[in-house]
C-alpha cells in the first residue's frame, strides 16, 4: 500500500486538494491500493472557498515510497501558515528518500523548509516573480505545468495538480494506468510538464472588445473549418477591415494567425499523445503537414509564444484577399 499525505493549511484552495486527491483515490478502484491521509496543525481548516474541512493532527508512519503533498492556498498574511513541526516533517520525509510535492503556492512551504534550494521549481504564474525573490537559491521555471527535481515535484496551480498527480502515477505504474485514471475522471487528457500554464485561448482573451470575443468564440468552436473573413465580419457587426483592425489591436494577431495559433496548440497536444504529424495536421484543419511543420519549427522563447510564432501587425489585407481566416 502506498500512502499519500496531504498537508493542509488555512485558506487552502479546494481544487488544489481535491484534484490530486481524486487521482490517488481512483487508483484503489483500479486495484492499486493507496491510503490517502489529511493532516494539519489544527483539526479544522477553513478553505479559501469557505468550506471547512477536517484533518488529523497526528501524522501516519511514512515509508520511502510514500508521498507528501502540500496544496496551495489563497495568498494573504493569514493563509498558508505551517508550524515548524510540520515543516520539519517535510524535511525528514525527503531526507529519508521520500517524495515531496506541492501545488500552486504550496511551493512556498517547500521553500520555507529549504527543500527548493539549489533546485528547479514552478508555481502559479502570478506568484513566480515573488517566489523568485523569496528563494533566490532556487530557480523558478516559468510557464510550465510541473517540474520534478530531486524528488521535489512542484506544479503551477489549481487544475495542474491533477497533471502532477497523473504524472506521478505514470512514473510509478506506467502511462496506461495514468490514462485509465484520467479517463475515469473524464479529464480531457494528461498533459506533460512542459505544457504552458496558459493556453493561446486564454492568453488572448484579456481584452474588453465584445466584437472580438464573438469572433474568437466562432474560431474556437469551428477550429478546423475554413472561415471566410466576410462571415466573421458579419457576425461581429463590423466591416472586414474594421474587425481585422480591432482583432489585431485586442490580441496582437489577425483572425488567421489566431486560428493558426489554436490549431498549432491543439496539434502539439495530439502529437504529445502519440499522433503522427500528418494525422494531427489534418485533424486540426491543415490541408497537409507542411504548414504544421513550418509553424512547429518556429520555436518560441518565453511565455508569449504566439506573438513570436505569428508577428503582430500582419497586413490585414492579406487575410481579406485570402477570403478566409484559415
Amino acid at each position: 500500500m502506498h500512502r499519500v499525505v496531504f498537508l493542509l493549511t488555512p485558506g487552502l484552495h479546494l481544487l488544489d486538494l481535491a484534484g490530486p486527491a481524486q487521482v490517488f483515490s481512483e487508483m484503489t478502484a483500479l486495484g492499486h491500493e493507496y491510503a490517502v491521509h489529511y493532516v494539519a496543525d489544527r483539526p479544522e481548516i477553513r478553505t479559501a472557498q469557505g468550506l471547512e474541512v477536517r484533518a488529523d493532527t497526528e501524522w501516519p508512519a511514512l515509508a520511502v515510497a510514500d508521498l507528501v503533498l502540500v496544496p496551495g492556498w489563497r495568498t494573504s498574511s493569514a493563509a498558508g501558515r505551517l508550524s515548524s513541526a510540520s515543516l520539519r516533517r517535510l524535511i525528514e520525509h525527503h531526507a529519508g528518500g521520500g517524495t515531496v510535492a506541492s501545488v500552486c503556492s504550496g511551493a512556498d512551504a517547500l521553500g520555507r523548509a529549504g527543500l527548493l534550494d539549489g533546485r528547479r521549481f514552478t508555481t502559479h504564474h502570478e506568484l513566480q516573480d515573488e517566489m523568485a525573490r523569496r528563494y533566490p537559491a532556487a530557480t523558478v521555471v516559468k510557464d510550465v505545468l510541473f517540474v520534478e527535481d530531486g524528488r521535489i515535484v512542484t506544479s503551477a496551480g489549481i487544475a495542474s495538480g491533477i497533471d502532477l498527480a497523473l504524472h506521478l502515477i505514470a512514473e510509478r505504474h506506467g502511462p496506461g494506468v495514468a490514462a485509465r485514471v484520467a479517463r475515469s475522471m473524464v479529464v480531457y487528457a494528461r498533459r506533460n510538464g512542459e505544457a504552458p500554464q496558459a493556453s493561446a485561448m486564454l492568453r488572448h482573451r484579456a481584452h474588453l472588445s465584445d466584437a472580438v470575443h464573438r469572433v474568437q468564440e466562432v474560431i474556437e468552436a469551428r477550429l478546423a473549418e475554413r472561415l471566410p473573413l466576410t462571415e466573421l465580419a458579419e457576425l461581429s457587426g463590423c466591416s472586414e477591415r474594421t474587425i481585422t483592425r480591432m482583432f489585431v489591436r485586442a490580441t496582437g494577431l489577425t483572425p488567421l494567425r489566431y486560428q493558426q495559433a489554436l490549431r498549432l496548440e491543439r496539434a502539439e497536444h495530439l502529437i504529445d499523445q502519440g499522433e503522427t504529424v500528418e494525422l494531427a495536421a489534418r485533424a486540426v484543419g491543415f490541408e497537409d503537414a507542411r504548414m504544421l511543420r513550418r509553424l512547429r519549427s518556429r520555436v518560441p522563447e518565453g511565455p508569449d509564444t504566439d506573438r513570436r510564432r505569428y508577428p503582430t501587425g500582419v497586413d490585414s489585407a492579406a487575410d481579406s484577399r485570402s477570403g478566409s481566416s484559415a
